[in-house]
């Protein structure tokens, strides 16, 4: 097996006192398709930030391709929970997805032909090319979810972290992000943070629970009892999709 994109060693994170992380052991290889789950405050958007060196570790090592986080960041496109744009503000489509080139070609000016090339690309490849030009305000939930995932991918990463990608989607919407996400780890490494372990779990190669400490499981070992003690409640599985031929499922509290 080739050397792990990222490796955790020993980490553990506190802010303002409180632990968050603690011990965290954690190696993601090259093309794996992974995610976080686990309850809210569990750490798994922090895990995010300490990969792109947002954060620092009070204890312990990150490495991302044998790199500090921070000097690996060219190399990494990611789709943050809550976008931060100002929905007043008049930014186009293309103008959100070219933020994502911002500084890879240019340290400051105006962006150059390859920055406007990436930039196309991932819009058509999020099928969102027809609406460069709209307002990101006038966007539908799921229109702006498939361009903040451009955006990501406008750098062309070979690591791609995505923060609850399908949050406020209905279910036929999240099957078709889910199969979208799946092509891109044929050519990348891909780490998404979500609530639903049911649903993704049809998708991963494997599940990193993720509550303070965290637990890796091949997804085929998720059982209910796994389930419980993540969430800290009983929890079964129901059938939550039959469309595109298979039967989907998702976790819900009993």
């Amino acid at each position: 097996m080739s050397d792990p994109v990222i490796i955790m060693e020993d980490l553990s994170f506190s802010y303002d006192g409180h632990l968050v992380l603690e011990d965290v052991n954690l190696a993601i290889h090259e093309q794996e398709l992974v995610s976080f789950v686990g309850p809210n405050g569990g750490g798994k958007t922090t895990l995010l930030k300490l990969m792109l060196g947002l954060l620092h570790p009070t204890k312990g090592t990150v490495r991302i391709f044998g790199k500090r986080p921070q000097d690996a960041r060219p190399l990494i496109g990611y789709m943050p929970q809550h976008a931060h744009l100002d929905p007043q503000f008049p930014v186009s489509v293309m103008d959100v997805v070219l933020m994502g080139r911002l500084g890879l070609t240019r340290p400051f000016g105006p962006y150059t032909k390859a920055d406007r090339i990436a930039a196309e690309e991932a819009l058509r490849t999020l099928h969102v090319w027809d609406l460069r030009r709209k307002h990101f305000s006038a966007l539908s939930g799921g229109q702006r979810q498939r361009v903040l995932i451009a955006r990501a991918l406008a750098p062309n990463p070979r690591l791609l972290l995505l923060d609850e990608p399908t949050a406020g989607l209905d279910v036929a919407i999240e099957g078709e992000f889910y199969e979208l996400i799946r092509g891109f780890a044929r050519k990348m490494t891909v780490v998404l943070v979500s609530h639903d372990l049911g649903f993704v779990s049809q998708l991963v190669h494997k599940v990193v629970c993720v509550k303070r400490s965290v637990v890796t499981h091949a997804t085929s070992d998720i059982t209910g009892e796994i389930i419980s003690r993540v969430y800290g409640s009983e929890m079964k599985m129901v059938l939550h999709d039959r469309s595109n031929g298979g039967d989907i499922f998702k976790c819900i509290t009993s």
